[in-house]
C-alpha cells in the first residue's frame, strides 16, 4: 500500500507545530522540536549502520522555512542553522503514526546519556 499523500500542511509558528493532514484521514501535530531531533539527514542520522547521532538542547528551536521538494517531501530550516535531509511523504506519516514511541526512546536516551532539552547554558568568568 503506498504512503498516503499530505492534504493539508500548516506550520504554527506560535506553538512550533506542523499539522500535517493526510489522504487517509491521519492528522498530525509534530513539534519543531520532534522534527528537529528526528532529522532524516546523515548529520543526525549517521551513515551506515551507525547509531543516530544524539540531537540535545533543541526544546526551543524553530522551524524557518519550509519548501517543497518534487511531489515526495518537504526540506524543512530550522533556527539552528539544520537544513539538511529531507522528510519523504513516508517518513513524515511514520513520526507522526510512531510518535509515542519515539519520543519516548528519544527521552530515554537524553536521559540515560546524561542530556537534556534545554539549550546549554556557557558561563563566563572574567579573569581579573
Amino acid at each position: 500500500m503506498a504512503t498516503p499523500v499530505p492534504t493539508k500542511i500548516h506550520y504554527h509558528k506560535q506553538s512550533r507545530e506542523l499539522e500535517l493532514v493526510f489522504a487517509d484521514g491521519a492528522q498530525y501535530r509534530l513539534s519543531a522540536e520532534y522534527l528537529r531531533v528526528h532529522s532524516p539527514s546523515a548529520e543526525v542520522r549517521g551513515h551506515g549502520a551507525q547509531i543516530p547521532i544524539l540531537q540535545f538542547g533543541k526544546r526551543d528551536v524553530a522551524i524557518m522555512d519550509i519548501e517543497g521538494a518534487g511531489n515526495y517531501a518537504l526540506k524543512i530550516s530550522f533556527d539552528d542553522g539544520h537544513d539538511t535531509g529531507l522528510y519523504t511523504w513516508e517518513y513524515l506519516y511514520n513520526l507522526g503514526k510512531n510518535y509515542s514511541e519515539l519520543w519516548q526512546m528519544y527521552l530515554d536516551r537524553l536521559n540515560q546519556e546524561g542530556r537534556t532539552r534545554e539549550a546549554s547554558s556557557i558561563q563566563i568568568h572574567q579573569v581579573h
